[in-house]
């Protein structure tokens, strides 16, 4: 029996936004536990997910299988799937208040 278990998982990317000032406390959280945004993102999404009591027992009903998805997720090329997710600058067209975040998640 190996004494490792290697769980790998699918990571999509998908743009969100963000409040300026959100983005910069994500920024600073990931530089004050030394990772990445992408982490920060993830993991608090997790935390929220998994201490939600009422969510958990929505998720246990068929609205939740109906849901429509709002993430905004870009699918890369089957040769490109395995590459990190490229950062891309917040463009000028976005609003000041505002910032696009560029956000690696797992999907099972």
């Amino acid at each position: 029996m190996p004494l490792l278990e290697v769980i790998q998982t699918r990571q999509v990317s998908a743009s969100i936004r963000l409040t300026d000032s959100t983005a910069t406390q994500v920024d600073q959280y990931a530089a004050f536990i030394r990772a990445s945004a992408d982490d920060v993102v993830e993991q608090a999404l997790a935390y929220v997910f998994s201490k939600d009591r009422d969510f958990q027992d929505f998720l246990k009903t068929p609205q939740a299988k109906q849901a429509s998805s709002t993430l905004r997720i870009r699918r890369a090329p089957a040769t490109d799937a395995a590459e990190s997710p490229v950062k891309k600058p917040v463009s000028a067209a976005s609003s000041p208040a505002q910032a696009a975040v560029f956000v690696a998640g797992s999907k099972s």
